[in-house]
């Protein structure tokens, strides 16, 4: 009796809540793909490039004359105190500079050659997949209850899913024992 309960709350659970994620959940599906799939579309996500001059051993540049570099391209717009990030990787010999403007810039280390100046649109992806795209209250008040509606959704999809089963086993064992 209490299993049938249970199994009818989940089903309404289920029914009612699923209308009220619809939309969230799918900008944040639509989103995520994007984002799982941002090392493999340059679109997304411009590719690293890597230095032909890069070695194990540090290299001479000073992060002063990164920043100068960085900050004299146009695209960046952007003063050495304004660089939303710094992304050193020394095993490709670059420096990636992101700008509040979503523009990348990848400069070589060693020789300070800028490698390449391009959109970035993973970051601006990424904002829309957790909600605060939107705003901050859309991010807290629609997609992490958006989120947490989904967790019940899928236990309770587990129970309905596994509820039958369980019922059919304890009817053969009671049919077993009689």
């Amino acid at each position: 009796m209490l299993a049938m309960k249970i199994g009818k709350l989940l089903r309404d659970i289920h029914h009612w809540s699923s209308p009220v994620i619809m939309l969230p959940l799918g900008v944040m599906i639509i989103a995520g793909i994007f984002l799982m799939l941002k090392k493999d579309i340059d679109w997304i996500q411009p590719p690293s490039q890597r230095s032909a001059h890069a070695s194990a051993e540090a290299p001479e540049t000073s992060l002063a004359q990164l920043y100068a570099v960085a900050a004299s391209i146009p695209e960046l717009n952007a003063a050495w105190t304004e660089f939303d990030r710094i992304d050193i990787q020394s095993d490709r010999g670059i420096a990636k500079f992101i700008a509040p403007n979503r523009w990348e810039a990848q400069i070589d280390l060693v020789t300070l050659d800028v490698l390449s100046v391009e959109y970035r649109r993973s970051d601006l992806i990424e904002q829309i997949h957790d909600g605060s795209f939107f705003a901050d209250w859309v991010k807290t008040f629609v997609f992490l209850p958006a989120g947490v509606i989904l967790l019940v959704l899928w236990g309770s999809g587990i129970w309905l899913f596994f509820e039958p089963h369980l019922k059919r086993a304890q009817r053969k064992r009671r049919r077993a024992k009689g």
